[in-house]
């Protein structure tokens, strides 16, 4: 199963952030200008009653101001709105409102104040609005009322946004991932499907669902680039392997000729033109054998016939093999096979393979060098070849070039060879599944095969 972090990598996903965060920043400003008229609102409402009840106050008759202001100081026991009436020096004459509270101007005009209220003398101030006017008698009337209502609205307006982010985006992210999963799927198939594809197996074509969705039209792209790439390839490899039928032919008859005229004249100057013109042709028909060989392991229908085998074995067969050539050239060749996972394969192919590995490293490691071919199980409990030689080793910059047709560097170009040898350990190598690769340095060259374990 992928990981979720993963998961959240998808492009589906991002988007269902990006829609989410845009969504949540939304709210936030919604609720905020909701929040902001609805208190001005209430600000105006209180500021209206501030007004009212000051001018109700300012225009009782003076002889009973004091009584009307404890009367309406009484009516909110509990301080909600309250009323104090002070003399110049600012001592309470009347009312609930314990001191003019400060900064509060009387210019008849609403000021946010901390009021302290008598009927709670165990709070230190009370949010508040306050209004406050000097009579004709030098005494200064104040009346405050109490702005919980404006913050108790404004503390429920964001305990409301924060349940309804909550159940909207909890359910909106619990609902993308289940978005994504499907999407994320899909592209997984994808993958699968095109592991053979890159492997060589044009063959393999992307599913396709009934959805007829974004991907749907990708993946229906793609299998039909694949028929044209798998139409052009066939065109071109069936050119080339009716070329290498049709001339071979020719060529044999040629070749055929051409000895018997040597025959005819072996003790003369002309027999040794006519036995390079052989060796010429029969070196033609090897590159066209080899041509043969490779596009008949690129077909892939070997692999039906592929059974366990005992790749230990087949190593041991190639050392056998090449052991007295290496002698010949003074080269030690050393073979190290350790303890290998079950493979299954074609043991012949393998064996022409490994072969041509170590053919290779034979001709190219000068007399009295060393050739190793060493087998083991990696850490990841795939078996691993690995074909070691002193030779000059191989440009980094000429490692994949290498298992080219025809390709051969600028220091292989005086030695025998078509450069079709790699190429058909490549198309052995992929043919099984596995994978080869080239390393090493300026003092000698590695070639490594890995073999996924059956």
């Amino acid at each position: 199963m992928r990981p979720l972090t993963d998961a959240w990598r998808s492009a589906t996903s991002r988007l269902i952030l990006i829609y989410g965060a845009l969504f949540a920043i939304w709210c936030v400003v919604l609720l905020g200008v909701v929040q902001w008229e609805s208190s001005r609102y209430l600000t105006n409402v209180v500021d209206g009653m501030l007004s009212a009840r000051l001018h109700y106050l300012e225009k009782t008759d003076p002889r009973r101001l004091n009584d009307t202001v404890d009367t309406a100081s009484a009516i909110d026991a509990t301080g909600f709105m309250a009323a104090g009436l002070f003399d110049a020096q600012g001592r309470r004459l009347a009312g609930n409102v314990a001191t003019i509270p400060k900064g509060l101007e009387e210019d008849n005009v609403i000021h946010a104040v901390a009021a302290q209220v008598e009927d709670h003398p165990g709070e230190n101030g009370r949010r508040a609005r306050g209004l406050a006017t000097t009579l004709p008698n030098g005494q200064r009337l104040v009346v405050v009322k109490e702005s919980a209502t404006i913050d108790g609205l404004g503390a429920i307006i964001r305990r409301g946004a924060l349940w309804g982010l909550s159940l909207t985006l909890l359910p909106g992210v619990l609902g993308g991932i289940l978005i994504a999963r499907r999407p994320a799927r899909r592209v997984r198939q994808i993958q699968q499907a095109m592991e053979p594809i890159r492997e060589g197996d044009l063959s393999v074509r992307l599913p396709v669902t009934r959805a007829g969705d974004e991907v749907d039209l990708l993946a229906g792209t793609v299998n039909t680039t694949l028929d044209e790439i798998e139409r052009l390839l066939g065109e071109v490899k069936g050119v080339t392997d009716n070329i290498a039928h049709d001339l071979r032919t020719p060529l044999t008859r040629m070749r055929t000729r051409l000895y018997r005229v040597q025959q005819q004249f072996a003790d003369t100057p002309a027999a040794e033109q006519l036995e390079a013109a052989v060796e010429e042709i029969d070196t033609v028909l090897a590159r066209f054998r080899a041509l043969l060989r490779v596009s008949e392991l690129e077909d892939r229908q070997r692999s039906a016939c592929f059974e366990d085998m005992d790749l230990g074995a087949v190593l041991k067969n190639v050392h056998d093999f090449y052991a007295p050539l290496a002698e010949d050239r003074h080269q030690r060749f050393e073979l190290d096979v350790g303890k290998l996972p079950p493979l299954r394969g074609d043991p012949q192919l393998m064996f022409e393979a490994f072969a041509n590995l170590v053919g290779n490293a034979i001709k190219f490691t000068p007399n009295g060098g060393a050739i190793r071919l060493v087998a083991l199980t990696d850490p990841t409990g795939d078996a691993r070849i690995d074909i070691a030689d002193t030779g000059p080793g191989i440009p980094v910059g000429e490692r994949e070039a290498v298992f080219r047709r025809f390709y051969r560097g600028d220091e292989t170009r005086a030695k025998p060879g078509c450069g079709l040898g790699l190429a058909i350990v490549s198309a052995i190598v992929r043919l099984h599944g596995y994978s080869l690769a080239v390393g090493g340095n300026d003092e000698g060259a590695v070639f490594s095969v890995t073999c996924p374990a059956a």
